[in-house]
């Protein structure tokens, strides 16, 4: 193999689990647990990130050779590399959980090139001592979401961890899909992960909830000088320093998800990376038609906690739960409620600020009345989030109200408008159109960036469900196609127009397009 790889240096830098075996069970005073994936018996690579092999150093020859092959499906250990699985808990859906960690992932190594270090992670090889009542494997629908849905964000410029391949194990896992009792043989399959770490909120609440404060800050002081070198050596003021900037660089994250139409689904303090990048996608759904209460996950549909709305709070609920368990180490609290005072309302305004980047205007108070008002217009009917915010850029100065509600018309799912929506809409754009009379100037530029931030193409759950389907078939050539397709999302590709479109009916109601779960 002709790639850089070493032992991955947390090994050398924290606790391990003194127990060396994958049996399910409460781990203390350790920081992860040795454990090596179980070997596939037939695997097979069906899909890889070109872009990710060169961010790696990997050449084609080598990602396609048989020996990486397994490698990245766990049949073979490069030695001297030790895999293992972290130790971590977490809150979910606001409640403590206890201890979760790592129940279908396996750390394999670091890769070193051009003086960056990535970790490589397999999910779906196999049981950990953390995986409780699981299996620890991962099956082709969910993986295959993992896989594209990676790197898709990563072109809409969004932090992300990446994914390197996708491989068929060869074996068959048993799944409820959507916990109804309904279980059946599914195709078992691995995703091979990169991040520059997989360390999560949840990593420092274990120890804080347990008391253990010499891992915790074991654990904070290893985050910060390989992650956070410039903060300088470890004390109490960088400790807080540290605290504020994961708290910025995850607002600014979730933001991106809200421009977007991102839902994450399942936001537990042990799905949110210290690095403040996407991380762990299950449950995920992009917006189709606008709907502030949309979550894609079934176990939330009760009190819908993870909805699109509420993603921005949870982000700063989540970042309170990791103060707590950074107290420890800070010991103050006064500057920790100035940090998350001074979060609240600046991912207000850095909201607004998106919106307006979105519509071509600056921001000001009556930019923020025209976004308010276009919000609520987009209740009225069901109107395409991604759609909507593209046609704005065909809409210039000189554009009739009428010429421009034919444009925005597209985006709207019933061909029937109500006469009050329309009149509502009429209002809007004649505002809308009037404050684009005021950046004449500035034509060119508005139009450039509407499109470099409104993408055209979007990873929507009905594409992902063809995919997923043919792929069960062996036919590969939809995963191939969302490939190229999601490498490009904010460009004009004729060739691809037909995705250019909004979900199709049959979509609402189907599994997997409309209805999804934590199964995976």
């Amino acid at each position: 193999m002709n790639f850089n790889f070493r032992k991955s240096l947390l090994i050398d830098k924290l606790p391990a689990d003194a127990i060396d075996s994958p049996m399910s069970r409460q781990v203390f005073e350790a920081c992860y647990s040795f454990v090596n994936p179980r070997k596939p018996s037939h695997p097979k690579l069906i899909a890889y990130s070109k872009e990710v092999a060169d961010l790696l150093g990997i050449s084609d020859e080598d990602i396609i050779s048989n020996d990486f092959l397994e490698i990245i499906t766990g049949k073979t250990v490069l030695k001297p590399t030790m895999p293992y699985a972290l130790c971590y808990g977490g809150h979910q859906f606001g409640n403590w959980a206890g201890q979760l960690g790592d129940g279908r992932a396996i750390n394999l190594f670091d890769i070193i090139h051009k003086n960056h270090a990535w970790t490589l992670q397999l999910k779906g090889a196999g049981p950990t001592p953390y995986s409780r009542n699981a299996d620890g494997f991962a099956v082709l629908r969910s993986s295959i979401r993992e896989f594209l849905c990676s790197e898709a964000m990563f072109h809409l410029n969004i932090p992300t961890t990446r994914a390197l391949t996708l491989s068929l194990t060869g074996d068959d896992v048993m799944r409820d899909m959507l916990y109804n009792g309904n279980p059946r043989l599914e195709k078992g399959a691995i995703v091979c992960r990169v991040a520059k770490s997989f360390i999560r909120f949840g990593n420092f609440e274990i120890f804080a909830s347990r008391g253990d404060t010499e891992r915790l800050k074991l654990l904070t002081d290893f985050v910060i000088s390989e992650y956070y070198p410039h903060l300088g050596a470890p004390s109490k003021s960088v400790y807080l320093q540290f605290f504020k900037e994961v708290a910025i660089k995850t607002m600014q994250m979730i933001t991106h998800w809200q421009r977007i139409g991102f839902v994450h689904g399942v936001m537990n303090t042990d799905n949110m990376s210290i690095l403040g990048e996407t991380i762990d996608y299950g449950p995920f759904g992009f917006l189709d038609f606008y709907s502030p209460n949309y979550t894609p996950n079934t176990t939330d549909f009760n009190g819908r906690r993870y909805r699109f709305d509420n993603q921005l709070n949870i982000g700063v609920w989540n970042l309170v739960q990791l103060a707590n368990a950074l107290y420890p180490l800070i010991q103050e609290e006064e500057p920790i409620y100035l940090i998350l005072n001074n979060l609240k309302e600046n991912s207000e305004r850095d909201l607004f600020q998106m919106y307006a980047d979105k519509i071509g205007l600056h921001l000001n108070s009556k930019t923020v009345d025209l976004i308010q008002e276009m919000l609520q217009n987009m209740e009225l009917e069901e109107i395409d989030y991604t759609i909507f915010f593209r046609q704005l850029s065909k809409i210039e100065e000189n554009t009739s109200k009428d010429d421009a509600f034919e444009i925005i018309s597209i985006a709207f799912y019933k061909n029937e408008i109500s006469d009050s929506t329309i009149n509502k809409w009429m209002q809007w754009l004649e505002q809308y159109i009037n404050e684009i009379k005021l950046l004449h100037e500035e034509k060119e530029d508005r139009l450039l960036k509407m499109n470099t931030i409104n993408p055209k193409y979007i990873l929507r759950n009905y594409m992902l469900q063809l995919t997923i389907e043919a792929a069960e078939k062996e036919d590969y050539s939809l995963l191939d196609e969302m490939q190229v397709l999601l490498q490009n999302p904010y460009s004009e590709m004729p060739h691809f127009e037909k995705w250019y479109s909004k979900m199709p009916e049959w979509a609402r109601n189907k599994v997997g397009s409309s209805v999804l779960s934590c199964s995976s």
